[in-house]
Protein backbone atom coordinates (compact mmCIF):
# COMPACT_ATOMS: atom_id res chain seq x y z
CA UNK A 1 0.00 0.00 0.00
CA UNK A 2 0.92 3.63 -0.46
CA UNK A 3 2.21 5.90 1.73
CA UNK A 4 -0.21 8.76 2.52
CA UNK A 5 -0.85 12.21 5.57
CA UNK A 6 -2.16 11.59 8.39
CA UNK A 7 -0.55 8.31 9.81
CA UNK A 8 -0.59 9.77 13.31
CA UNK A 9 0.20 6.59 15.17
CA UNK A 10 3.38 5.27 12.81
CA UNK A 11 4.39 8.55 13.38
CA UNK A 12 4.04 8.89 17.54
CA UNK A 13 5.72 5.53 17.73
CA UNK A 14 8.42 6.54 15.59
CA UNK A 15 9.11 10.03 17.57
CA UNK A 16 8.40 8.74 20.88
CA UNK A 17 5.22 11.22 21.17
CA UNK A 18 2.04 10.21 22.26
CA UNK A 19 -0.59 10.18 19.33
CA UNK A 20 -3.21 12.83 20.75
CA UNK A 21 -0.23 15.37 21.46
CA UNK A 22 0.66 15.58 17.78
CA UNK A 23 -1.05 18.87 15.69
CA UNK A 24 -1.29 17.31 12.18
CA UNK A 25 -1.06 19.14 9.00
CA UNK A 26 -0.39 16.09 6.46
CA UNK A 27 -3.76 15.37 5.00
CA UNK A 28 -5.17 18.76 3.35
CA UNK A 29 -8.15 17.69 5.04
CA UNK A 30 -10.37 21.07 6.04
CA UNK A 31 -10.00 20.63 10.15
CA UNK A 32 -13.14 22.90 10.35
CA UNK A 33 -15.18 20.19 9.58
CA UNK A 34 -19.04 20.11 9.14
CA UNK A 35 -20.60 19.06 12.20
CA UNK A 36 -21.91 15.99 12.65
CA UNK A 37 -24.61 15.38 14.92
CA UNK A 38 -23.98 13.59 18.22
CA UNK A 39 -28.19 12.31 18.10
CA UNK A 40 -28.05 10.38 14.86
CA UNK A 41 -31.09 8.07 15.47
CA UNK A 42 -30.61 4.58 16.06
CA UNK A 43 -32.54 3.57 12.87
CA UNK A 44 -28.88 4.40 10.91
CA UNK A 45 -27.09 1.83 13.05
CA UNK A 46 -29.79 -0.99 12.78
CA UNK A 47 -30.70 -0.98 9.23
CA UNK A 48 -29.30 -1.70 6.04
CA UNK A 49 -29.00 2.16 3.74
CA UNK A 50 -31.56 2.69 1.66
CA UNK A 51 -30.92 4.50 -1.33
CA UNK A 52 -33.65 6.69 -2.01
CA UNK A 53 -33.18 8.16 1.28
CA UNK A 54 -32.23 11.55 0.23
CA UNK A 55 -28.78 11.58 -0.54
CA UNK A 56 -28.54 11.63 -4.28
CA UNK A 57 -31.14 14.64 -4.47
CA UNK A 58 -28.87 16.74 -1.85
CA UNK A 59 -25.97 15.87 -4.04
CA UNK A 60 -27.74 16.59 -7.47
CA UNK A 61 -28.45 19.97 -5.66
CA UNK A 62 -25.04 20.90 -4.35
CA UNK A 63 -23.11 19.52 -7.71
CA UNK A 64 -25.55 20.74 -10.17
CA UNK A 65 -25.90 17.22 -12.32
CA UNK A 66 -28.16 14.66 -11.62
CA UNK A 67 -25.67 12.40 -13.09
CA UNK A 68 -23.96 10.97 -9.94
CA UNK A 69 -23.46 8.08 -7.98
CA UNK A 70 -22.44 7.55 -4.01
CA UNK A 71 -19.49 5.92 -3.90
CA UNK A 72 -17.41 4.59 -0.30
CA UNK A 73 -14.58 7.27 -0.97
CA UNK A 74 -13.63 8.82 -3.97
CA UNK A 75 -10.88 5.64 -3.53
CA UNK A 76 -13.37 3.19 -4.35
CA UNK A 77 -14.28 4.78 -7.91
CA UNK A 78 -10.21 4.76 -8.15
CA UNK A 79 -9.87 1.51 -7.79
CA UNK A 80 -12.78 0.41 -9.59
CA UNK A 81 -12.05 2.67 -12.93
CA UNK A 82 -9.49 0.83 -14.35
CA UNK A 83 -11.26 -2.50 -14.53
CA UNK A 84 -13.41 -0.88 -16.84
CA UNK A 85 -11.70 -0.48 -20.06
CA UNK A 86 -9.31 -3.22 -21.47
CA UNK A 87 -5.55 -2.57 -21.34
CA UNK A 88 -5.08 1.40 -22.44
CA UNK A 89 -2.55 4.07 -22.78
CA UNK A 90 -3.13 6.16 -19.64
CA UNK A 91 -1.60 9.94 -18.94
CA UNK A 92 -1.16 11.33 -15.79
CA UNK A 93 0.83 14.36 -15.08
CA UNK A 94 3.58 14.15 -12.42
CA UNK A 95 3.64 14.96 -9.80
CA UNK A 96 0.26 13.59 -8.93
CA UNK A 97 -1.82 11.58 -5.88
CA UNK A 98 -0.05 8.36 -6.49
CA UNK A 99 -2.95 6.15 -5.98
CA UNK A 100 -4.61 6.79 -9.29
CA UNK A 101 -1.25 5.76 -11.27
CA UNK A 102 -1.21 2.44 -8.70
CA UNK A 103 -4.69 1.65 -9.69
CA UNK A 104 -4.17 1.55 -13.28
CA UNK A 105 -0.86 0.09 -13.33
CA UNK A 106 -1.91 -3.10 -10.85
CA UNK A 107 -4.81 -3.28 -14.03
CA UNK A 108 -2.42 -4.17 -16.38
CA UNK A 109 -2.62 -0.74 -18.15
CA UNK A 110 0.19 0.91 -19.39
CA UNK A 111 1.17 4.25 -17.38
CA UNK A 112 3.15 7.57 -18.67
CA UNK A 113 3.59 10.30 -16.76
CA UNK A 114 4.28 13.41 -18.10
CA UNK A 115 5.92 16.57 -16.32
CA UNK A 116 3.41 19.42 -16.02
CA UNK A 117 0.50 19.83 -18.27
CA UNK A 118 0.20 17.38 -21.19
CA UNK A 119 0.86 18.23 -24.74
CA UNK A 120 -1.79 17.76 -27.80
CA UNK A 121 0.68 15.29 -29.05
CA UNK A 122 0.79 13.46 -26.12
CA UNK A 123 -2.95 13.02 -25.31
CA UNK A 124 -2.96 12.26 -28.86
CA UNK A 125 -1.18 8.98 -27.80
CA UNK A 126 -3.20 8.20 -24.73
CA UNK A 127 -6.33 6.61 -24.83
CA UNK A 128 -7.10 8.15 -21.28
CA UNK A 129 -5.69 11.35 -19.33
CA UNK A 130 -6.27 11.54 -15.78
CA UNK A 131 -6.28 15.23 -14.27
CA UNK A 132 -5.83 15.88 -10.82
CA UNK A 133 -7.73 19.44 -10.68
CA UNK A 134 -6.90 21.35 -8.66
CA UNK A 135 -3.56 19.31 -8.55
CA UNK A 136 -2.72 17.43 -5.09
CA UNK A 137 0.14 18.39 -4.54
CA UNK A 138 1.11 21.05 -6.71
CA UNK A 139 -2.26 23.18 -6.60
CA UNK A 140 -2.03 23.84 -10.38
CA UNK A 141 -5.67 24.70 -11.92
CA UNK A 142 -6.54 23.76 -15.09
CA UNK A 143 -9.22 25.57 -16.89
CA UNK A 144 -12.85 24.38 -17.66
CA UNK A 145 -12.54 24.88 -21.58
CA UNK A 146 -8.96 23.74 -21.81
CA UNK A 147 -10.15 20.55 -19.89
CA UNK A 148 -13.50 20.30 -22.73
CA UNK A 149 -10.94 19.77 -25.45
CA UNK A 150 -8.87 17.88 -24.48
CA UNK A 151 -11.97 15.82 -23.69
CA UNK A 152 -12.88 16.10 -27.06
CA UNK A 153 -9.70 14.94 -28.61
CA UNK A 154 -10.23 11.80 -26.34
CA UNK A 155 -13.77 10.90 -27.36
CA UNK A 156 -13.62 10.68 -30.42
CA UNK A 157 -11.51 7.93 -30.69
CA UNK A 158 -12.81 6.13 -27.72
CA UNK A 159 -11.21 7.70 -24.86
CA UNK A 160 -12.08 8.93 -21.72
CA UNK A 161 -11.08 12.34 -19.46
CA UNK A 162 -11.24 11.48 -16.21
CA UNK A 163 -11.09 15.12 -13.86
CA UNK A 164 -10.49 13.92 -9.63
CA UNK A 165 -12.12 17.15 -8.06
CA UNK A 166 -11.06 16.20 -4.19
CA UNK A 167 -9.99 19.60 -3.44
CA UNK A 168 -12.38 21.67 -6.10
CA UNK A 169 -14.88 23.12 -4.08
CA UNK A 170 -13.06 26.19 -2.38
CA UNK A 171 -13.09 27.29 -6.70
CA UNK A 172 -16.50 25.66 -7.42
CA UNK A 173 -16.39 27.76 -10.87
CA UNK A 174 -13.90 25.25 -12.07
CA UNK A 175 -15.37 22.29 -11.61
CA UNK A 176 -17.17 20.25 -14.70
CA UNK A 177 -19.51 18.74 -12.68
CA UNK A 178 -22.34 20.28 -14.51
CA UNK A 179 -21.47 18.74 -17.89
CA UNK A 180 -20.84 15.46 -16.42
CA UNK A 181 -23.23 13.78 -18.50
CA UNK A 182 -20.75 14.41 -21.39
CA UNK A 183 -19.59 10.86 -23.37
CA UNK A 184 -16.31 9.91 -21.79
CA UNK A 185 -16.10 12.56 -19.18
CA UNK A 186 -15.66 10.83 -15.67
CA UNK A 187 -15.60 13.57 -12.39
CA UNK A 188 -14.71 12.39 -9.02
CA UNK A 189 -15.58 14.38 -5.94
CA UNK A 190 -15.09 13.99 -2.18
CA UNK A 191 -16.61 14.92 1.49
CA UNK A 192 -13.70 14.77 2.91
CA UNK A 193 -11.63 17.91 2.01
CA UNK A 194 -13.60 20.80 1.89
CA UNK A 195 -16.49 19.27 4.76
CA UNK A 196 -13.56 17.88 6.30
CA UNK A 197 -15.35 14.66 6.72
CA UNK A 198 -12.88 11.91 5.73
CA UNK A 199 -14.05 9.55 8.39
CA UNK A 200 -17.86 9.19 6.53
CA UNK A 201 -15.65 7.99 3.43
CA UNK A 202 -17.92 8.96 1.13
CA UNK A 203 -17.52 10.54 -2.36
CA UNK A 204 -19.07 10.43 -6.01
CA UNK A 205 -18.70 9.98 -9.38
CA UNK A 206 -20.03 12.11 -11.55
CA UNK A 207 -20.21 10.62 -15.30
CA UNK A 208 -23.40 9.47 -18.25
CA UNK A 209 -25.27 6.89 -16.98
CA UNK A 210 -24.24 4.13 -18.52
CA UNK A 211 -21.18 3.87 -17.13
CA UNK A 212 -22.37 4.80 -13.22
CA UNK A 213 -24.32 2.12 -13.76
CA UNK A 214 -21.83 -0.43 -14.82
CA UNK A 215 -19.97 0.99 -11.71
CA UNK A 216 -22.54 0.74 -9.77
CA UNK A 217 -22.82 -3.22 -10.45
CA UNK A 218 -19.37 -3.37 -9.92
CA UNK A 219 -19.76 -2.37 -6.15
CA UNK A 220 -22.91 -4.26 -5.08
CA UNK A 221 -25.37 -3.23 -2.52
CA UNK A 222 -24.76 -1.58 0.15
CA UNK A 223 -21.17 0.12 -0.02
CA UNK A 224 -22.28 2.78 2.08
CA UNK A 225 -23.11 3.09 5.78
CA UNK A 226 -26.72 4.58 6.63
CA UNK A 227 -25.02 7.08 9.17
CA UNK A 228 -22.64 8.30 6.37
CA UNK A 229 -25.45 8.85 3.87
CA UNK A 230 -27.25 10.71 6.58
CA UNK A 231 -24.70 12.52 7.58
CA UNK A 232 -23.85 13.49 4.15
CA UNK A 233 -27.48 14.47 3.00
CA UNK A 234 -27.54 17.42 5.88
CA UNK A 235 -23.44 18.78 4.98
CA UNK A 236 -24.30 18.77 1.32
CA UNK A 237 -27.74 20.77 1.94
CA UNK A 238 -26.26 23.10 4.72
CA UNK A 239 -25.82 26.21 2.69
CA UNK A 240 -25.39 28.54 5.42
CA UNK A 241 -22.33 26.26 6.90
CA UNK A 242 -20.75 25.98 2.90
CA UNK A 243 -20.57 29.68 2.53
CA UNK A 244 -19.29 30.56 5.98
CA UNK A 245 -16.50 27.78 5.47
CA UNK A 246 -15.70 29.04 2.31
CA UNK A 247 -15.07 32.62 3.82
CA UNK A 248 -13.21 31.01 6.81
CA UNK A 249 -11.09 29.21 4.43
CA UNK A 250 -9.85 32.26 2.45
CA UNK A 251 -8.66 33.78 5.19
CA UNK A 252 -6.74 30.53 6.23
CA UNK A 253 -5.14 30.43 3.07
CA UNK A 254 -3.89 34.38 3.51
CA UNK A 255 -2.91 33.40 6.87
CA UNK A 256 -0.99 30.28 5.79
CA UNK A 257 0.76 32.12 3.30
CA UNK A 258 1.89 35.15 4.51
CA UNK A 259 3.04 33.04 7.39
CA UNK A 260 5.36 30.84 5.37
CA UNK A 261 6.48 33.97 3.20
CA UNK A 262 7.57 35.42 7.08
CA UNK A 263 9.97 32.43 7.13
CA UNK A 264 11.37 32.27 3.98
CA UNK A 265 9.68 29.35 2.36
CA UNK A 266 8.96 29.68 -1.06
CA UNK A 267 5.27 28.39 -1.91
CA UNK A 268 4.97 26.67 -5.01
CA UNK A 269 1.98 26.19 -5.26
CA UNK A 270 -1.32 25.76 -3.47
CA UNK A 271 -5.13 25.72 -2.59
CA UNK A 272 -7.26 26.83 0.21
CA UNK A 273 -6.50 23.81 2.38
CA UNK A 274 -2.92 23.35 1.73
CA UNK A 275 -0.04 25.21 0.62
CA UNK A 276 3.01 23.25 -1.10
CA UNK A 277 6.93 23.97 -0.79
CA UNK A 278 9.35 22.60 -3.34
CA UNK A 279 12.75 22.28 -1.47
CA UNK A 280 15.78 20.32 -1.68
CA UNK A 281 16.04 21.00 1.98
CA UNK A 282 12.27 18.66 2.20
CA UNK A 283 13.24 15.95 4.26
CA UNK A 284 15.21 18.07 7.39
CA UNK A 285 12.23 20.34 7.25
CA UNK A 286 10.03 17.29 7.77
CA UNK A 287 12.37 15.95 10.18
CA UNK A 288 12.46 19.36 12.39
CA UNK A 289 8.70 19.06 12.67
CA UNK A 290 8.12 15.87 13.66
CA UNK A 291 10.46 16.28 16.29
CA UNK A 292 8.09 18.88 18.00
CA UNK A 293 4.39 16.88 17.10
CA UNK A 294 4.05 18.53 14.11
CA UNK A 295 3.50 16.23 11.16
CA UNK A 296 3.59 18.24 7.77
CA UNK A 297 3.43 15.87 4.34
CA UNK A 298 6.44 14.80 2.65
CA UNK A 299 7.37 14.39 -0.76
CA UNK A 300 10.17 12.64 -2.36
CA UNK A 301 9.60 13.43 -5.88
CA UNK A 302 10.25 16.21 -6.47
CA UNK A 303 11.51 17.10 -2.63
CA UNK A 304 9.11 18.87 -0.95
CA UNK A 305 6.64 19.63 2.08
CA UNK A 306 2.67 20.13 2.23
CA UNK A 307 1.38 22.58 5.11
CA UNK A 308 -2.26 21.86 6.36
CA UNK A 309 -4.22 23.89 7.90
CA UNK A 310 -4.27 23.96 12.12
CA UNK A 311 -7.75 23.99 13.74
CA UNK A 312 -7.07 26.70 15.72
CA UNK A 313 -4.73 29.53 17.44
CA UNK A 314 -2.71 27.02 19.81
CA UNK A 315 -1.79 25.28 16.39
CA UNK A 316 -0.94 27.84 14.25
CA UNK A 317 0.78 29.06 17.41
CA UNK A 318 3.04 25.70 17.29
CA UNK A 319 3.54 25.64 13.68
CA UNK A 320 4.83 29.58 13.89
CA UNK A 321 6.93 28.11 16.86
CA UNK A 322 8.40 25.53 14.52
CA UNK A 323 9.16 28.00 11.59
CA UNK A 324 11.06 30.42 14.12
CA UNK A 325 12.99 27.46 14.80
CA UNK A 326 14.39 26.40 11.78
Amino acid sequence: MLEHGGRLRKAAKEYGIPWHQWLDLSTGINPHAWPVPSDLPLQLWNRLPEEDDGLCKAAAGYYGSNDLLPVAGSQAAIQSLPYLRKPSKVLIPSPAYAEHAHAWRKAGHQITLCNGLPTDAEIGEHDVLLIINPNNPTGRLVQVDTLLEWRDALVARGGWLIVDEAFIDTTPDNSLATVADKTGLIILRSLGKFFGLAGVRLGFVLAEQALLSTINERLGPWCIAGPSRAVATMALTDAVWQSGNQKKLRLAEAKMTELLKHYQLTISGGTALFQWVKTADAKNIFEHFARQGILLRYFAEPESIRFGLPRDQSGWDRLERGLASL
